[in-house]
């Protein structure tokens, strides 16, 4: 098989997914199926296809995706050249066709059910995969010097619970809901914020900054949300243009995640040999 024949199934469509599918795309991997729940809840929705289960369509540097309701039309969102994106939170797609890999990018920091039978290249992103016993490989998500790593034996860094820091701002950048209870809010991914200012209200609380900087990722108004869930992340660098473009992390672990597809696929063709160049 060419390598731009393989059939690519990615569980979740949220930012570091959408990276890891854009990085694939432009390598000419484009058989591309992502799977998403009914009702994403990506914070970084600029940059996610799972827009398109909300919109019908996303397009995300150049990008497009489209919604899809029925396994039948996967085939001819290929042939089109756009990426079908599927509501099927318990993956059943996998009992009703194959793919060569599965890429399980929900990042829910514990495997949700992904298994070795699900396909030939089985690749879990971060924590809560063991590589060789539910995954064949694990890409690091942790940010720092592992970060896009390929784990083959092992698992990746534990959940610390700590985001990364963007210049030198870690807990202060990102805004969660006090309370269960609807979210609203009046303002837009690329919006420049200030210390103190309401951002949105959850049940008629508000949720304020609590630095400077610009929202480069905002829930939808209108959704329902439990407390502690994730509302939005203010970047302190304040570069509105990044708000709509693929971040260094997804990049990084899209680049993992194609060094993994094109290891296995060199082994299998005999230009490899257990990950070394054959002579």
């Amino acid at each position: 098989m060419r390598l731009r024949k393989l059939r690519i199934c990615i569980k979740g469509a949220g930012d570091l997914a959408t990276g890891v599918g854009i990085r694939l795309y432009a390598s000419g991997i484009t058989r591309i199926l992502m799977l998403e729940a009914p009702e994403p809840l990506a914070v970084r929705r600029a940059v996610s296809f799972s827009e398109a289960v909300y919109l019908q369509e996303k397009i995300v540097e150049g990008v497009l995706a489209k919604r899809v309701d029925h396994p039948g039309r996967i085939e001819a969102a290929w042939k089109s050249g756009w990426i079908p994106v599927m509501v099927d939170p318990s993956w059943q797609i996998l009992k009703q066709a194959t793919f060569d890999v599965v890429i399980d990018a929900i990042v829910a920091k514990r495997n949700l059910g992904s298994r070795l039978e699900d396909a030939p290249l089985v690749i879990g992103l971060g924590p809560g995969f063991s590589a060789g016993m539910d995954v064949h490989c694990v890409v690091e998500t942790h940010r720092g010097h592992h970060l896009g790593r390929v784990i083959r034996s092992g698992r990746a860094i534990a959940n610390t619970g700590v985001p990364g820091e963007i210049a030198g701002v870690g807990f202060e950048r990102l805004l969660r809901a006090p309370l269960p209870g609807l979210f609203t809010t009046n303002l837009d991914i690329g919006d420049l914020v200030s210390q103190g200012q309401t951002v949105g209200h959850v049940a008629g609380t508000p949720v304020a900054a609590r630095i400077d900087g610009v929202l480069r990722g905002l829930l939808r108004s209108h959704t329902k949300v439990c407390r502690g869930t994730k509302l939005g992340d203010i970047d302190p660098r304040k570069e509105i243009p990044n708000c709509r473009l693929v971040s260094d992390k997804a990049r990084a672990i899209g680049g993992g995640v194609l060094e993994a597809i094109l290891e296995s696929f060199l082994v299998q063709k005999g230009v490899l040999n257990h990950g070394r160049r054959s002579s």
